[in-house]
């Protein structure tokens, strides 16, 4: 199992979980309200954002990260990947047969 992390503006974040899910590439995608600070183009910038936990398998991440890419509207956006070494057994179970 493979959790994909990824931030995203309010109005996008919604659209990016159910374009993932509804094209096979994550069995799920929990969004979570955030406050993010960063530096871009030499300012410190607060957001409000979104946090996306897509839950895929190992398989199908780089397909993720291109789909996220390309639908998602920041310049460079946030796409990280976190193996699961430890997932209970029947939700990994879930997630495989779930990711098409």
């Amino acid at each position: 199992m493979t959790t994909v992390y990824v931030t995203a503006p309010p109005d996008a974040a919604e659209g990016l979980a159910r374009t993932l899910v509804e094209e096979g590439l994550a069995a799920c995608v929990n969004r979570i309200d955030c406050r993010s600070t960063f530096r871009w183009d030499g300012s410190v910038v607060d957001e409000t954002e979104v946090a996306l936990f897509i839950k895929t398998v190992p398989e199908r991440y780089g397909d993720v990260e291109d789909r996220v890419e390309e639908l998602h509207p920041y310049e460079v956006p946030c796409i990280e990947r976190f193996e699961a070494a430890d997932a209970f057994g029947p939700f990994a179970e879930w997630i495989a047969e779930s990711v098409e």
